[in-house]
């Protein structure tokens, strides 16, 4: 039996509960809270508006050009806060897994994250991913996609108790990140399917992104 990516992201959520106490899990559910209340999520970039053209590197320092991913067809793109993030890795590995068949309609799979290349490299050697993992230093282009907010001081404060030092990652000044965000673009550089939450915990079934996927095939065709 297939085990669907939210019953993971379930598992994991209920882990981190279990192994917290009173106080971080109240001081994490209400950054989150603040986040979902700010309307940064349905303020992103979203279905219908046109993609910003930009060239980021992967990790081992290659440049790859989004203009040039679309000159051949659509390109489904995901932006994560990094390797770091259990949720996270959890989603690229369910990437992964149909990434046989998003290839297979013709469309490349490229994620960013905020880490410097090296952090990046890490991520995709841990989760033996085989597609692009991308750097956007400053979140410049998570910017333009109206995506970026900054972790509460107080969460810093038990990441870092945890061993986790984001802003260290990033190679920034503070510990700022992207929503996780998935988007289906066409070749036209129109979003066709977007997902974006204010609650890093939650993520679109891969499912989601196939069908969306398949349906800009068609229209395509």
């Amino acid at each position: 039996m297939t085990v669907s990516l939210e019953e993971e992201l379930q598992a994991q959520r209920t882990a981190a509960w279990s192994r917290r106490d009173a106080r971080e899990r109240v001081v994490r559910a209400a950054a989150v809270t603040r986040v979902a209340e700010s309307g940064l999520a349905e303020g992103a970039l979203g279905v219908g508006e046109p993609v910003p053209r930009f060239t980021l590197p992967d990790a081992l320092g290659r440049p790859i050009a989004i203009g040039e991913l679309l000159h051949r067809g659509p390109v489904v793109l995901s932006f994560y806060r990094g390797g770091w993030c259990p949720y996270c890795n959890l989603e690229l590995r369910a990437l992964e897994g149909v990434l046989a068949e998003i290839t297979s309609l013709g469309a490349p799979l490229v994620a960013i994250s905020p880490e410097l290349p090296d952090s990046s490299l890490s991520t995709a050697e841990k989760n033996a991913l085989t597609f692009p993992v991308l750097s956007d230093h400053g979140n410049l282009v998570a910017r333009r996609f109206r995506i970026v907010h900054a972790i509460a001081p107080s969460v810093v404060a038990y990441q870092l108790r945890n061993g986790n030092d984001v802003a260290a990652y990033n190679g920034a000044r503070s510990a700022e990140v992207p929503l996780p965000a998935t988007y289906v673009i066409d070749a036209d550089g129109r979003i066709r399917f977007a997902s974006v939450d204010a609650d890093y915990t939650r993520r679109a079934e891969p499912a989601e992104v196939l069908e969306a996927l398949r349906s800009v095939v068609a229209d395509a065709g």
